[in-house]
């Protein structure tokens, strides 16, 4: 079960036994606000500067976000992907709940991207699941629906079944799905990586799904978050997690020692590749 997205000219695959895929967070005005302001003020060089960044760090799908106050994201959003494409190849996730901005952002996306995304309520399956199959994308499935984030992986894989079930009926292939367990804080919620980990278990076991996540949302409102992010990436990625939204710099390293030890990395090239880049 490969998943493929393409950029201008570069294709990435995503699969079981591959090495793991970072999808770069960081174009994202969430939290940053350096980013809003570049962005409520029509500039896109800022955005151009994260894009390469995060090549150079690891990433190798880009995920674009638009969303700041007084930013109209219909107009917005495709302008930065295309400023996006100016300086990287990499494939690009539309990340926007705003279905107008989707669809105007799918029409300036070389290639084949990735969507970001669709849930289980009804209102995000009949709007997005279309275009998506319209312009032959792929999706992120947020295991969620209508009464919100399941407490069980019970809960979630039948959100998961039924997001798959939806999509495979107007076309979506299986593997162009890829399945976000969602994963809350363990601050508020003790047992939440717990529900996490056994979630992305099930899904590579029952669904042979491709997993991303957010890889910093385990951690918030506790001490050292790099700490704990990066440990249960490393479990996450053990249990079938194989494409991660992340800041690249953050988790690369942690990404490159996992897929070694799970042999991921034929020779552990990429590993020492990464390794001798450091030290030159």
């Amino acid at each position: 079960m490969e998943t493929i997205l393409r950029g201008k000219t570069s294709t990435v695959r995503i699969g079981p036994g591959l090495p793991t895929v970072i999808i770069g967070e960081c174009i994202n005005p969430t939290g940053r606000k350096k980013l809003a302001a570049a962005l409520q003020e029509g500039d896109l060089a800022y955005v151009q500067e994260l894009a390469q960044v995060q090549i150079d760090t690891g990433a190798a799908v880009l995920d674009v976000n638009v969303g700041a106050a007084s930013v109209n994201e219909v107009d917005m959003l495709p302008r930065a992907i295309e400023a996006v494409i100016e300086v990287a190849d990499a494939p690009i996730c539309v990340d926007t709940p705003n279905v107008e901005a989707l669809a105007a952002a799918l029409r300036v996306c070389p290639g084949k991207p990735l969507v970001n995304s669709v849930n289980g309520e009804e209102e995000k399956l009949e709007t997005v699941l279309p275009l998506v199959a319209e312009r032959g994308a792929a999706v992120i499935g947020l295991l969620m629906d209508d009464d919100g984030i399941p407490a069980t992986a019970e809960r979630r894989l039948e959100v998961a079944h039924k997001i798959r079930d939806q999509a495979t009926a107007l076309g979506i292939l299986p593997e162009d799905i890829v399945f976000d367990p969602l994963i809350l804080a363990v601050g508020a919620e003790p047992g939440a990586g717990q529900v996490a980990l056994e979630t992305i278990r099930r899904l590579r076991a029952e669904m042979d799904a491709n997993i991303t996540a957010g890889a910093s949302n385990v951690s918030f409102g506790m001490p050292d978050r790099g700490l704990l992010n990066r440990t249960f990436m490393a479990m996450a990625i053990a249990c079938g997690l194989n494409c991660p939204i992340s800041h690249p710099a953050h988790l690369r390293d942690t990404a490159l020692a996992a897929d070694v030890l799970l042999g991921r990395d034929e020779y552990a090239m990429c590993y020492i590749r990464a390794c001798r880049a450091r030290k030159s």
